[in-house]
């Protein structure tokens, strides 16, 4: 992350804008992965929540730069090395070869952990954003991580209703 050898925390807000700052850059390279991960999928159903997921990643970057816009602040990003890290195990599940079931598990795995991340960075900066006083900001990153937590809830009903039953036989 590098952030406290590149970065002064002065105010609370700078702590904010480095949060956004790791969002922005954690959901921009979702949207290079998620396609990947989509082609690797055999469920239908969990091609098509990776499918959907992409498109609400891109309102998410939409989001964050309406959020730094009302901050006053340019959209830039902060490398976010969680992230990669979580692509690059993203990345080892659409390699992996096996069983296409099995394949899929992984994947639900690989793409919970990611919606894990991201609802602790839009729970945070939302926090954050509350008190600070920025409310309409608040709401803006809520609406974001309810998106997050139904994502979550949807890959875990595809994973316990269809791809582990199919993955375990």
């Amino acid at each position: 992350m590098g952030f406290f050898t590149n970065h002064k925390l002065e105010h609370l807000q700078d702590l904010l804008v480095h949060e956004l700052e790791d969002l922005y850059d954690a959901e921009t390279r979702l949207i290079d992965a998620l396609p990947k991960m989509k082609e690797a999928a055999h469920d239908p159903q969990l091609k098509q929540a990776i499918g959907d997921h992409l498109a609400q990643t891109r309102g998410h970057v939409q989001r964050l730069e309406s959020v730094f816009h009302s901050l006053g602040t340019e959209a830039n990003r902060e490398t976010c090395e969680a992230m990669k890290g979580l692509i690059a195990e993203g990345q080892e599940m659409i390699e992996v070869e096996g069983d296409d079931a099995v394949r899929d598990a992984a994947l639900i795995a690989a793409a919970q952990r990611v919606e894990h991340y991201e609802m602790a960075g839009y729970g945070t900066v939302r926090s954050l954003a509350k008190q600070l006083g920025l409310s309409d900001v608040a709401q803006i990153l809520q609406q974001t991580l309810d998106e997050e937590h139904e994502a979550d809830r949807h890959l875990t009903q595809i994973a316990e209703e269809s791809v582990n039953m199919h993955a375990a036989t």
